[in-house]
């Protein structure tokens, strides 16, 4: 260290023993990172945004159970144990928690205890030299017939990948610069001024010290954007505003750019994504359907029927989404319309969609062609459009054309 440094840190430690500086330059604003985690990732709203509408498709699915035919079996015990999986979580909060920790972290771990059912923290997995996978958690085992795991698969047999792993650098860029603009704004825009003084500033100036600790508190008291304060300076004395550190339209572009690459992370393009819910919502949901729900809902399926079966049933649990729960209202009636137009409500499965009670007879559990209430399905079904048309022909003597 030179004589220069030497003197330079004795006069500062002097000086910050004294406290003139800590009592006048007392106010600092440093802008730091962001580690993305568990407690602060759904921050971003994009994030948000994308695992709420995965997920939600996934929440509003029906869990089914089907045998070796593929015929549903409305009683069995397995399917109590998934609408009601335990006491503080309801069928559809674990299937959204089972999808965001999937998305996520890239595996999630549901655990079979009984006639409950459990999302295991704190696995640690290994597999042993007949390849056969264990499982402890706080350095309890756990059966392999409780427990399955469910990945993400990447590249890794035994690790699954997620948004936190795959998307580190991109995600933590993205909050760190959101961070940067909300804590700007939110503090008014970090107004800053400096203070010029013609002379040196001496700590052992009582009068310069207060004069300057007076002009601080001026300017701090300034809390809102339509306050206005007279400060007179003497001699030697100006206040120049600093332009702030911060460019928002390089911070926006950064955004911009970077914020969409999280949602590739998901499986999803969101400019292809944003587009169509603006086009056409019904689209949009069939897009985010195959491009990122029926992979995870295959992935579920498959894990969650050896979970509750093991691998010598041929019992199934399957996912059933209605795509339609996600389009508007005026869409399903459009729907109906091109499916019947004898009457809106008919056939029964219009009025389910539409919210109207079914009525549950043989004429409105058919499904008829425009204005000819011909049942699709039946002999001869298009050939006359008229009940009795065969006979009707016979009196007139008219043959079909």
């Amino acid at each position: 260290m030179g004589l220069r440094d030497r003197f330079s840190n004795y006069v500062y430690s002097k000086l910050e023993k004294r406290g003139w500086f800590d009592e006048i330059f007392s106010n600092t604003i440093r802008y730091g990172g962001r580690y993305a985690s568990d407690e602060n990732i759904l921050e971003s709203s994009d994030v948000y945004e994308l695992l709420q509408d995965i997920s939600n498709q996934m929440m509003l699915a029906e869990i089914m159970i089907t045998d070796t035919e593929g015929n549903e079996l409305k009683h069995d015990k397995a399917l109590k144990t998934l609408k009601r999986p335990n006491n503080y979580l309801t069928g559809s909060e674990y299937i959204k928690l089972m999808t965001n920790s999937y998305l996520l972290h890239g595996e999630v771990f549901p655990v079979l205890d009984g006639d409950k059912l459990h999302i295991a923290n704190n696995v640690y997995t290994e597999i042993d030299e007949r390849l056969i996978e264990h499982f402890t958690i706080n350095g309890q085992k756990v059966p392999g017939y409780m427990i399955r795991h469910i990945k993400n698969i990447g590249t890794d047999h035994l690790k699954g990948v997620g948004l936190l792993e795959l998307g580190k650098n991109t995600l933590e860029g993205v909050m760190s610069a959101e961070k940067v603009l909300t804590d700007k704004y939110s503090k008014g825009g970090l107004l800053a001024f400096m203070l010029k003084l013609d002379a040196h500033i001496n700590p052992q100036n009582g009068a310069q010290s207060k004069l300057i600790k007076a002009i601080l508190d001026q300017l701090e008291a300034i809390d809102e954007s339509r306050s206005v304060k007279m400060i007179p300076l003497g001699k030697g004395y100006s206040i120049e505003p600093m332009k702030s550190m911060i460019d928002d339209d390089k911070t926006l572009s950064y955004l911009n750019v970077y914020k969409k690459d999280l949602g590739k992370f998901l499986g999803i393009n969101v400019d292809t994504y944003t587009a169509l819910t603006k086009s056409d919502l019904e689209k949009a949901m069939m897009y985010l359907h195959n491009k990122a729900v029926r992979p995870i809902m295959k992935n579920f399926e498959d894990h969650l029927s050896l979970l509750f079966f093991g691998r010598d049933s041929e019992k199934r649990v399957k996912f059933k989404i209605n795509i339609l729960d996600f389009v508007t209202y005026s869409t399903k009636t459009n729907i109906g319309y091109n499916i019947v137009r004898t009457g809106i409500t008919s056939p029964d499965n219009v009025a389910e969609m539409l919210g109207f009670p079914k009525q549950n007879t043989p004429e409105t559990q058919a499904v008829y062609i425009s204005n000819d209430l011909s049942k699709i399905g039946e002999k001869n079904a298009t050939d006359n459009s008229l009940k009795g048309g065969d006979e009707q022909n016979e009196k007139t003597g008219n043959e079909d054309i």
